[in-house]
């Protein structure tokens, strides 16, 4: 039977890249998988929702929220709608590029992982100038709280590019609706008992006049979310 690939694209305010990725996403190669990408968009104030209400293509999935929810709500609104065997994040920005899906996906094909996280610290020494310093040592503290709190040994909790097979994302009750979704789904995926394996991508980080949209408040509330679902559910 042919493994299908749900790619889920969360996409705010990405007007000047949205059809890059979509592209992108389109025409990566994966071999005899078959794919369907779903793009949710969270209420664009400029003019993403324009551009892909004039997309005509039935190998996309395209939904409106009518207001504003945040990057974990429209993410939950395509998991309602995916039929994959494995669920795969787009970020909508230019930052992290699909050429990197083949190293993604590698070890749940062969069955050797159930969970994948795409991380950019594994090769600091090339993506740390691509970083906020203040985002990279923030990074840095949540992936080791992470590691505490759960017993676990990662090297980048924040990552957008996560993936995982149906079964574990299928029974797993999601509340975030903003950035709180990264550490809401790994501290979950780990109280669930999953290994969490991680695999070195390259990425190409945004500045905020480019449209980049974690800030340091972000971090906070990630630190309390980790800590919160340690004991809660």
């Amino acid at each position: 039977m042919t493994t299908k690939l749900s790619i889920i694209v969360p996409a705010y305010n990405e007007e000047k890249t949205i059809l890059k990725v979509i592209n992108k996403v389109k025409n990566v190669k994966l071999g005899n998988m078959k794919r369907e990408i779903i793009v949710v968009d969270d209420f664009s104030r400029d003019g993403t929702r324009n551009l892909l209400e004039r997309l005509q293509d039935r190998k996309l999935k395209i939904f409106f929220h009518e207001k504003n929810k945040g990057k974990g709500a429209a993410i939950r609104t395509a998991l309602n709608h995916a039929t994959g065997d494995i669920m795969l994040i787009q970020d909508a920005d230019l930052e992290y590029d699909p050429k990197e899906y083949k190293k993604l996906l590698k070890p749940i094909i062969e069955s050797k992982a159930k969970v994948v996280y795409g991380s950019r610290l594994a090769s600091i020494r090339k993506n740390l100038r691509k970083m906020y310093k203040l985002h990279y040592f923030g990074n840095l503290f949540l992936t080791a709280i992470t590691s505490i709190l759960y017993g676990t040994k990662i090297t980048d909790m924040e990552t957008g590019y996560k993936v995982f097979k149906k079964e574990v994302i299928k029974n797993i009750n999601l509340k975030a609706k903003r950035f709180d979704f990264e550490p809401e789904i790994t501290a979950k995926i780990l109280k669930k008992g999953y290994k969490i394996t991680e695999v070195p991508i390259d990425f190409m980080g945004r500045r905020f006049s480019e449209g980049k949209k974690i800030t340091w408040k972000d971090g906070v509330k990630a630190l309390l979310y980790l800590i919160k679902y340690r004991f809660t559910d």
